[in-house]
């Protein structure tokens, strides 16, 4: 920070995150080339500020390089099917090994407290144990994966109440069977189970691969399960990358509220994963494409009807039918079941580069659900993407709605000029305007 006014305004500016964060489950998951990489000792701090924060952090390390390591040792060449490492006894031997070693240095990580560090005065304890119960992955394309395994089940019973204590969870890739026996486990899949089972808000993995681009290599900062799906089933992500996504996409459809791919290769990636609007990763959600979108003249009919009844109360202006067939392009509308429930417009004011957002409404009956505040996402990121600055509002009845949402009061003289020969003195509405 430059000054004390830059740093006070930083710290102002992720308090919202810092706010919407505290109490949630976040599963952050490694793979062994973090630790290879030497990037431990700083994701143990980053780590241990979001613990201080309030946020309930469940680690999953991984430990491939590590096992190859313990394989080399013993002049054992490493088999793999599909990117999946085929498990024999000795290959068991080094995985058991590798966590073990590890496990401790996670557990090392974590106890740094030297004065003037970002561990200094943190004293966290990490906990782990047999959590994981699994099972053989078995024969796949008529290989036998041996003692490969696949998570049956995670003790999310158990996890909860040492998240609640305060403690952080240590998940391992090994899982245990009911009969006694060890089975290796991917990192990403017992990752994903666990974000499942403890129905956590993100799952955070921190990679060796870098950013993920499209084909005409543009960053993918964020995307839809149902998006993801499609550029896997069309090979349009490196392999490396693809099972990373893959894993996130199956958290994401089994109910995690965000997965996230970030590269270990920037320093305190996670933090700016997390408390910087753009981020430095690639955020995967569920969302299905078809509810929230673009309106087009089909849905004219469907916005009337939503509309009405605030029309008639005063709410909103009065719209004709011809009025809004001429707006549509401006127009985005959440659907379910092909009924309209939810609408905003866009209005570009380009000489003040600022936009107006009008009209915003849901219907009544799902009015607790988020919509709105999926609503208000998209729009911005229709003004921001359209390259404006400032987004304002106008509003009579919802000025404590848009107030929590990061709008600040404005006059009318800080409409465009276009704007404020528009304004309707008799209704009087507030003015409020965010910056994007």
């Amino acid at each position: 920070m430059e000054n004390a006014e830059q740093f006070v305004q930083w710290l102002r500016s992720v308090a919202p995150y810092i706010h919407a964060f505290r109490g949630k489950t976040f599963v952050v998951a490694f793979p062994g080339e973090l630790v290879t990489a030497g990037a431990l000792p700083v994701l143990a701090q980053d780590l241990s500020l979001l613990h201080a924060l309030g946020i309930k952090i469940v680690i999953v390390h991984g430990s491939r390089p590590q096992v190859a390591e313990q394989l080399g040792l013993r002049n054992v060449e490493g088999r793999f099917h599909n990117g999946i490492r085929i498990t024999d006894t000795a290959a068991l031997e080094c995985a058991k090994e590798a966590a073990g070693e590890l496990r401790l240095d996670i557990e090392a990580a974590f106890s740094q407290g030297l004065p003037n560090t970002p561990m200094a005065h943190a004293a966290i304890r990490i906990i782990s144990g047999n959590f994981v119960t699994a099972r053989p992955l078995g024969i796949v394309d008529g290989v036998d994966l041996e003692l490969t395994g696949i998570t049956r089940k995670v003790a999310y019973e158990t996890i909860h109440p040492i998240l609640n204590a305060g403690g952080l969870v240590l998940l391992s890739p090994l899982g245990f069977s009911p009969t006694g026996e060890v089975f290796n486990l991917t990192m990403e899949d017992v990752a994903v189970a666990a974000a499942i089972s403890l129905r956590a808000d993100k799952l955070i993995f921190i990679t060796e691969t870098p950013m993920i681009t499209d084909m005409t290599g543009a960053e993918i900062r964020e995307l839809s399960s149902h998006q993801a799906t499609v550029a896997l089933d069309y090979s349009c992500i490196p392999a490396d990358s693809a099972f990373y996504l893959q894993h996130a996409v199956k958290a994401c459809n089994g109910g995690v509220g965000r997965a996230h791919i970030v590269p270990f290769s920037t320093d305190g990636s996670a933090l700016l994963e997390l408390f910087t609007h753009d981020g430095v990763g690639t955020m995967i959600s569920f969302e299905n494409l078809e509810s929230l979108r673009d309106a087009t003249i089909e849905d004219v009919g469907g916005i009337i009807k939503l509309i009405e009844p605030y029309e008639a109360d005063g709410t909103l202006v009065k719209r004709g039918r011809e009025l809004i067939e001429r707006e549509i392009d401006h127009f985005s509308v959440i659907e379910h079941d092909g009924v309209i429930f939810g609408c905003a417009a866009l209005y570009p004011f380009p000489a003040e580069n600022m936009a107006e957002m009008a009209c915003l409404i849901v219907n009544q009956d799902t009015q607790t659900q988020g919509d709105g505040e999926r609503l208000l996402k998209h729009m911005e990121n229709r003004a921001r993407g359209a390259g404006f600055k400032k987004l304002f509002v106008l509003t009579t009845r919802t000025a404590h709605w848009f107030l929590k949402r990061g709008f600040v009061p404005a006059t009318v003289d800080d409409l465009p000029k276009d704007r404020q020969h528009m304004y309707n003195w008799q209704r009087k509405s507030l003015v409020f305007i965010k910056k994007l």
